[in-house]
C-alpha cells in the first residue's frame, strides 16, 4: 500500500488504463471459451438424442411388427442378433442390449468372429434406472479427448412390459473442435495485443494530458518560499477541477505574501523576547545551586576543622564552575539567536557529572555508575549545564513527594555516552508531552520550563538525542545519548 502511494499519478492513470484493458480482455476470453464449450456440448446432447430417438423408435417397430419370435426376454438376443448392426450404422450409434438382471444378450460393438468383452452393468446402473422417474439416465466422460455419452432405458414389449435393457452410446471426436477452438483463440488474441497497443498509446497521451497542469502546480509549489516573492500559475485551456486548484494555489500567494510581510514587521521583536525569557531562565539556573552551595557552606563552616581549606576550596571550586556557565550563557546570546560555540576536549565524564551533582547538596539526588571513568570529547561547560538542567527540573517535579528519589545514571554503550535523569514525581501529562521541548512551554507542576529547548540544541549540535518517559504520579525519565568522539 505503501509503493502504491509513493508511484505517481500519471503512472498509476497509466498502468490502471493498460490494466483494465488485459482484464477486460481476459473476461471476454473466459466467456467466450466458456460459451463456446457449453454450445458444443449442447449441440452434442441435442445430436444425441435425436440418434437415440430414432433408434428407440426402429427397435419398438422392430418388436411390433417385424419380428416372427415371440417377444420376451429370452428371444431379444434372436430378434436383434443381426438386425442391430442394421440400426446402429443407421443412426451411427453403439447399441448394446441386456435383460432385465444387466447381462449382456447383443451389441454392436462385437461381431461374432470377436471375443465380448462388454462386462454386465453395474449394480448402481440397475439401480438409477429402476428409481428414475423417466426411466432413462445419461452419462458422459472423455477418454483421451474422445467424449463418450451413454443412455439407459427400458425395452418394452407391445404391451409395455419390461424385457430388456438397451444402451446407446455415441462417441465424439473432439479433436477437430478443439483444433477449431485454438485457432479462434490464436485469432482473437492477435486482435486483443492490436488493442493492447492501441490502449498503451492512448494511455500514455491521456495519462500525459491529465497530469501536466498538476504538474506545473506541483512545481510551483515546489518552488514556493517565505522569503520571496512567488509567482502566480497561469494556465490555459485547463479542466475545471485544475481551475479551482489553481485559484486556491493563487489565492494562498496573495495570503503568504499578506502574512510574510506582516510576520517581518514581528519577527525580530519576538525574537528578542524569546532569547530575553531564555537568557533569564539559563542563568537563574546556575543561581540556585550557588545560593544552595553558599547556604550549606554557611551552615557547615567551622573555623577549627583541620579540612577547612581543602572544603573552602571544593565550595569555590563548585562555585566557579557555576559562574564559568552563566558567563558562558551571556556570552552565547551576546549573538542574535546564537547558540554556544562547542569547545571539545577529553574530559572525565564520571567526575564532571559528580561535581555538578554536588552543588545540589540534595540527599535525594543519586548517582550510579558501573564505570570508575569515562572518557569522551565534549564541551565541559556544556555538559554541566544539560545535567544541572535536568536535576533541578527533576527536584522541582519531586517538590510534593513524600520521599523523594533522583537517580542520575551513566554508562557507555559502544561508541556512544548514555546519561539518564530518573526521578518518582508526578510525571508529565499526556497533553503536555509533545510541548516539552517547545521555547516557549512552561509548567512549574512538572518542573519542565525554557531549559529544555536550550540543552535540546546542545545535545543536537553534538549529533547526539535527547528523549524521555513518563507516566502520571509516577515519574520522569531523561535520556541523553551523546557521541564520545
Amino acid at each position: 500500500m505503501i509503493i502504491i502511494k509513493k508511484v505517481s499519478l500519471r503512472i498509476r492513470i497509466f498502468f490502471s488504463m493498460i490494466l483494465l484493458v488485459l482484464l477486460a480482455s481476459i473476461l471476454i476470453l473466459g466467456v467466450t471459451v466458456y460459451q463456446y464449450d457449453e454450445q458444443t456440448q449442447d449441440y452434442n446432447l441435442q445430436r444425441f438424442e435425436r440418434k437415440e430417438s430414432t433408434a428407440i423408435q426402429i427397435i419398438d417397430l422392430e418388436l411390433s411388427n417385424k419380428t416372427t419370435y415371440p417377444v420376451n426376454s429370452e428371444n431379444l438376443y434372436k430378434i436383434f442378433k443381426e438386425r442391430i448392426y442394421e440400426i446402429s450404422s443407421i443412426n451411427r450409434l453403439n447399441i448394446s442390449i441386456f435383460d432385465l438382471n444387466g447381462n449382456l444378450l447383443v451389441s454392436s460393438i462385437t461381431n461374432a468372429f470377436e471375443e465380448n468383452n462388454i462386462g454386465p452393468l453395474s449394480y448402481n446402473v440397475l439401480k438409477d434406472l429402476a428409481q428414475n422417474s423417466n426411466h432413462r439416465i445419461v452419462k458422459t466422460r472423455v477418454e483421451d479427448g474422445n467424449g463418450y455419452q451413454s443412455s439407459y432405458s427400458y425395452i418394452n414389449d407391445p404391451k409395455f412390459k419390461r424385457i430388456g435393457i438397451v444402451e446407446f452410446q455415441f462417441t465424439q471426436d473432439n479433436s477437430e473442435i478443439e483444433y477449431e477452438l485454438r485457432e479462434f483463440i490464436s485469432r482473437l488474441s492477435l486482435v486483443y495485443l492490436l488493442m493492447l497497443i492501441i490502449a498503451i498509446a492512448l494511455a500514455y497521451f491521456l495519462s500525459s494530458y491529465i497530469t501536466k497542469s498538476i504538474k506545473s502546480i506541483s512545481d510551483k509549489m515546489e518552488q514556493t518560499q517565505l522569503n520571496q516573492r512567488n509567482e502566480k500559475i497561469l494556465l490555459h485551456a485547463a479542466g475545471s477541477e485544475i481551475e479551482i486548484l489553481v485559484d486556491a494555489y493563487n489565492n494562498m500567494i496573495d495570503q503568504l505574501e499578506e502574512s510574510a510581510i506582516k510576520l517581518a514587521k514581528s519577527e525580530r521583536e519576538q525574537a528578542w523576547r524569546e532569547m530575553a525569557k531564555q537568557v533569564a531562565h539559563e542563568i537563574k539556573n546556575p543561581l540556585t545551586p550557588m545560593r544552595l552551595s553558599v547556604q550549606s557552606f554557611e551552615r557547615k563552616f567551622n573555623p577549627e576543622d583541620e579540612n577547612i581549606r581543602e572544603k573552602l576550596s571544593e565550595y569555590s571550586k563548585t562555585l566557579i564552575q557555576q559562574i564559568d556557565v552563566m558567563s558562558a550563557i551571556a556570552s552565547a546570546f551576546s549573538d542574535f539567536a546564537k547558540m554556544p560555540t562547542q569547545n571539545k576536549e577529553e574530559i572525565e565524564v564520571i567526575s564532571v557529572i559528580k561535581l555538578a551533582i554536588d552543588i545540589f547538596n540534595d540527599e535525594s539526588i543519586q548517582f550510579h555508575s558501573e564505570e570508575k571513568e569515562l572518557f569522551a570529547f565534549l564541551d565541559k561547560t556544556q555538559l554541566i549545564r544539560v545535567l544541572t538542567n535536568l536535576v533541578k527540573n527533576a527536584l522541582q517535579a519531586t517538590e510534593e513527594t513524600e520521599n523523594p528519589e533522583i537517580i542520575v545514571d551513566v554508562s557507555s554503550e559502544s561508541e556512544f555516552l548514555k546519561i539518564s535523569v530518573s526521578d518518582n514525581g508526578k510525571g508529565i501529562a499526556n497533553e503536555l508531552k509533545e510541548l516539552i521541548f517547545e521555547p516557549k512551554f512552561t509548567t512549574k507542576t512538572s518542573g519542565m520550563g525554557l531549559g529544555l529547548a536550550m540543552i535540546k540544541n546542545i545535545i543536537e549540535a553534538y549529533d547526539g538525542n535527547i528523549s524521555f518517559t513518563s507516566e502520571k504520579n509516577k515519574g520522569t525519565t531523561f535520556t541523553v545519548i551523546l557521541p564520545k568522539k
